[in-house]
This record gives structure tokens, C-alpha cells and sequence, in this order.
């Protein structure tokens, strides 16, 4: 059975979301430490979402 990107890419959202929140209220608390984490959430994220992109595109 082929390994699609669709666990990678939901993944993928479901921590650039996460780290968007943890942004946003680090921002609002002036929290810098808060912040750190959203951005590399966030990136995390882009990088599981870009990981999907590569699995689906090979599995096709």
C-alpha cells in the first residue's frame, strides 16, 4: 500500500494553525517566548504540509 501526503498535509494545518493562535496571543501578551513557538509551529507546519505535496505528487 503507497504512503499519500493526506496524513502529512493535515498534520501540516493542523500546526500552522496552531502556531498562528500561539502567535497571535504571544503578540497580544507581548509574550516574545509565546511567539518563538507560533513561528516555529508554524513552520513545522509548512514543512509537513510540503512533505504531503511531495508524497502525493510521487504516488501519482
Amino acid at each position: 500500500m503507497s504512503d499519500n501526503g493526506t496524513g502529512d498535509k493535515a498534520k501540516g494545518a493542523g500546526n500552522k494553525a496552531k502556531g498562528a493562535v500561539k502567535d497571535a496571543v504571544g503578540n497580544l501578551t507581548n509574550n516574545k517566548k509565546m511567539q518563538a513557538e507560533g513561528k516555529k509551529d508554524k513552520v513545522k507546519g509548512e514543512v509537513q504540509d510540503t512533505k504531503g505535496d511531495i508524497k502525493n505528487k510521487t504516488n501519482e
